[in-house]
């Protein structure tokens, strides 16, 4: 099951004079870690290089920030992944000093400056919600709110008219078993609709 991080966390590495500085916390989308990864760079003028990887759904990426190629940002990403991370950005901010790596202490060098923020790290499951909607005679929206409650939905909206009208979401898991439980209480008067697209 994907994990993501409660909080920001960091590390901080002297290997051969240089020093990289690690950093792992929530994120999601690019944009917003592009946000993070530009701030970094004002803060650290004197850095050489501003690494990152981000994995949040669709939004994955790496960027080696003028390293070789694949020595910093994809073994980074690695890491992320190897330890089912989402929603999740990792930085390094490297200052160079003076003493070459070459290409594989690079790359253990930002494995080991992600991996150890990530030591500290306190992860949480992610648990996929599903939304659902639907329409069900007034003398029955009594059972289905003690339904919802009791299996841990989240009531997101309520309209009464000709019918009553409603959305909730619940975790993905638990979705069919609620399903069948309305659908068996329901006698088929519980209409099921297709839930609006999120903005």
């Amino acid at each position: 099951m994907p994990s993501t991080i409660a909080t920001p966390v960091h590390s901080e590495l002297i290997i051969k004079k240089s020093r990289f500085i690690g950093c792992v916390q929530p994120m999601t989308d690019r944009a917003s870690a592009q946000q993070v990864v530009n701030g970094l760079k004002a803060q650290h003028p004197g850095a050489c290089h501003v690494c990152w990887a981000l994995l949040a759904g669709g939004q994955s990426a790496a960027v080696d920030d003028g390293e070789p190629s694949g020595t910093a940002g994809r073994p980074m990403l690695d890491v992320l992944r190897h330890q089912d991370l989402e929603g999740v950005l990792a930085t390094v901010v490297r200052y160079f000093g003076g003493v070459k790596l070459g290409a594989g202490g690079l790359v253990r060098a930002y494995t080991d400056s992600v991996a150890q923020a990530l030591l500290q790290a306190e992860k949480t499951a992610i648990v996929r919600q599903r939304a659902l909607r639907c329409a069900l005679p007034y003398a029955m929206e009594g059972m289905l709110r003690r339904e919802l409650d009791a299996a841990g939905a989240t009531l997101l909206e309520v309209q009464h008219g000709e019918a009553v009208l409603f959305d909730f979401s619940l975790a993905d898991n638990a979705a069919d078993a609620l399903l069948a439980r309305l659908d068996e209480a329901g006698n088929g008067r519980i209409v099921w609709h297709d839930t609006p697209d999120p903005d």
